[in-house]
């Protein structure tokens, strides 16, 4: 299939570019109006982009229906102030009702049931039951068109930083697992960022891996070895030497166990094997 924007009607686009571009983080964005009164709404245009000075930016698209802005681009430009709330498992019902369009005024925090929190350094509430929260002073907002649809990009930068300290691991590093985080798909679909969904890949070696091209034939064209695999051995520096202390465990179909190894993040027994099937 190959989409043209400007052929199809907006709304499937959208859907189409939601379903694609996935999973998203969820920006639950607390605002007050110039009259103090809180508004709550989750956004997944989402993102962070740099630490020093932190910087996060989310969008509030234009309403494709009838091109009208939400409330929370409204309290941005009379405030420029925001608390980004992250979601997590436990919260994900409630601040899916949040983000019905209760008319202005209307706190989403109690019709949500939510806990409003008095921020530090700006004037939105923090949201209680999220387990990280982001008070931010807004720096521009940049409106990507003026149709229904259009982004506006609101770059923020993050003035201070609350975190539940049972998030976080022995190192004090937030556990994936305990914070257990959900982010956006297309449609109804939401996805849960903890248990057999969350998985390990090693970063890069500060040296560069050899890459596809260095490795030996029998092991680039194996169809045992999928895409994932070889990718794991490519990123080793070199080849490593046979080691006379390897001992195998089975006898047959090494390449076989050479893909168990792998699965399991052990590269270096799958090299042992893997060196001994040439």
């Amino acid at each position: 299939m190959i989409i043209k924007p400007s052929e199809i009607k907006t709304a499937q686009f959208h859907a189409y570019l939601l379903g694609a571009v996935a999973p998203r983080p969820i920006c639950f964005a607390s605002t007050v109006d110039k009259n103090g009164i809180a508004n709550l709404s989750p956004f997944s245009f989402f993102n962070v982009f740099g630490s020093k000075p932190p910087i996060a930016v989310f969008s509030p698209a234009r309403r494709v229906r009838d091109n009208t802005i939400k409330h929370t681009l409204e309290n941005i430009y009379d405030t420029g102030e925001v608390v980004i709330n992250v979601v997590n498992y436990a919260m994900v019902q409630q601040m899916s009702l949040s983000s019905c369009e209760f008319p202005k005024g209307v706190s989403e925090f109690e019709k949500a049931g939510f806990t409003p929190l008095a921020s530090e350094l700006v004037r939105p509430y923090r949201v209680k039951e999220s387990p990280a929260q982001l008070e931010c002073k807004v720096l521009e907002v940049k409106e990507t068109g003026n149709e229904g649809g259009a982004g506006n990009l609101i770059i923020c930068e993050v003035v201070l930083m609350h975190l539940n300290d049972d998030v976080l691991n022995e190192n004090q590093q937030i556990d994936p697992h305990k914070i257990d985080l959900v982010a956006r798909m297309g449609g109804d679909y939401y996805c849960r960022a903890s248990g057999a969904a969350v998985f390990e890949v090693a970063k890069p070696n500060l040296q560069l891996g050899m890459g596809f091209d260095a490795l030996p034939g029998h092991i680039k064209h194996s169809d045992k070895l999928t895409g994932n695999h070889l990718g794991q051995l490519a990123n080793c520096t070199v080849i490593p030497e046979l080691r006379d202390d390897f001992v195998l465990t089975q006898s047959s179909d090494l390449q076989s166990l050479a893909v168990s190894y792998l699965d399991k993040g052990d590269v270096d027994s799958a090299w042992q094997v893997l060196l001994r099937t040439q």
